[in-house]
């Protein structure tokens, strides 16, 4: 009689899997820093460049502060190159504790960097170099941020990637709330003084709680296909030469929702400016756009994983073609709180439409092995582009044509890009899951 012989040892038991909710958290929460700090600094663009850079002619001093952001966004095809690849290579979760780690840092410069009148050159500079910290770190965000959620939740790709974009309509309401309640209870002095620094000692104080929050979110299980090839070209290699077509279509598809969105954060300086508006009123225009986003951005994104993304896009991006110019030429004819609140409304529906199936539309261009990486490169060159320098070409346009409506070219040029990617998207790119 043979000896039974002995169990083989149970498999260990698998970590149960992070709620859809706990995973969402965790990958908008730097997201929401990000554009938080990039609302903030659109909002308070005056004041940062009356602060900080030689304002003996003010329109200088605003395009001096104007151009440190845009300059900014140059070094976020970097950072989606260094931080999406180490993402693809070591892990979701530790690029993503990174890059919300050097954000912190960019903000707390800018929280306690000395005036221009203390210090002269070296204040100009120091928001130069927090901004290109801040810059790098948004490079590897998006990607990252984006691909955990698809992978945590494969079934429900354009609702999950649209809260990335919900999430940012939701910073955008928060820094416009700040920036309505400062303008309206503080003075001018005051503002210029110190009141500025307000929202961004705010932001700071979230970064370490998003940073925990990352940092205990496992890694979602890998695909067939990442495992298929260890030993593959490097994710940044891949992407260059072999989803070029893909990185073009995610530039283009980009493009009309970016320069939009950075256009309703340029509104308070444009209402000030050039419509001789008070402080107060392109906030309260924003903080009613920001709830439109709220509501309309996951929804779309819902819609989109039933009908497909380019059947919402395209149409939407049509109606800014259409719509833009008469949007801009309204506020300038009739000047007013009630009509910056319909013009950035009807901008902000029309974004949210677009927003919503963007981030799935991005994701099913490229393979799970290098979609942190495809989707960071693709996503910062359109932002760059399409978004870090829209407010300073719109300053640009205003001053060379004397249009007051000149912002619009801009956005229209951007919609007929978005247009043309679409139209490819829909005929010649499979989307894969």
């Amino acid at each position: 009689m043979t000896a039974p012989s002995p169990a083989a040892p149970s498999p260990a038991p698998a970590k149960p899997a992070p709620s859809a909710r706990r995973v969402i958290t965790a990958a908008c929460v730097g997201n929401a820093l990000e554009w938080y700090d990039i609302a903030v600094y659109s909002y308070f663009a005056v004041y940062i460049s009356r602060a900080f850079f030689d304002n003996s002619d003010p329109a200088v001093g605003l395009l001096l502060a104007l151009g440190t952001f845009a300059v900014s966004f140059l070094i976020r095809p970097i950072g989606a190159m260094v931080l999406g690849s180490y993402a693809d290579r070591a892990g979701r979760t530790p690029a993503l504790s990174l890059s919300l780690g050097l954000m912190v840092l960019g903000t707390l410069i800018i929280c306690i960097m000395p005036t221009y009148a203390s210090i002269g050159v070296l204040a100009s500079v120091g928001i130069l170099v927090a901004r290109l910290i801040q810059g790098f770190a948004a490079g590897g965000e998006f990607g990252s941020a984006t691909a955990m959620m698809v992978e945590h939740l494969p079934g429900r790709r354009g609702f999950a990637a649209s809260w990335q974009f919900t999430s940012q309509a939701a910073s955008a309401l928060i820094a416009a709330v700040l920036g309505t309640v400062l303008t309206t209870t503080m003075s001018e002095e005051t503002l210029n003084s110190w009141g500025f620094r307000i929202p961004f000692i705010v932001g700071l104080l979230v970064g370490p709680v998003g940073i925990y929050i990352r940092r205990h979110v496992p890694e979602a299980e890998p695909t067939a296909e990442a495992l298929a090839d260890t030993r593959r070209k490097t994710p940044v290699r891949e992407v260059l030469l072999g989803h070029k077509v893909a990185v073009l279509l995610t530039i283009g598809a980009l493009a009309v929702t970016t320069c939009l969105n950075y256009m309703i954060t340029y509104i308070p300086t444009y209402a000030i400016n050039t419509l001789e508006l008070p402080s107060s009123s392109g906030f309260i225009a924003t903080v009613a756009g920001a709830v439109v986003l709220l509501i309309v951005t996951p929804l779309a994104g819902h819609l989109s994983d039933r009908w497909g993304p380019v059947p919402l896009m395209l149409p939407a991006a049509a109606a800014v073609l259409v719509l833009i110019y008469p949007m801009f030429a309204f506020m300038v004819a009739a000047p007013g709180v009630g009509v910056l609140v319909l013009v950035v409304g009807a901008m902000a529906l029309l974004k949210g439409t677009y927003f919503g199936p963007l981030g799935g539309l991005m994701a099913g261009l490229f393979p799970s092995r290098v979609r942190a990486t495809g989707m960071a490169v693709g996503y910062n060159i359109g932002v760059a582009i399409f978004g870090g320098f829209t407010p300073l070409v719109a300053q640009w346009l205003l001053g060379s044509t004397g249009i007051d409506a000149a912002p619009a070219f801009w956005v229209m040029v951007a919609a007929v890009a978005s247009i043309s990617s679409l139209v490819v998207c829909r005929k010649r790119v499979p989307l894969r899951g």
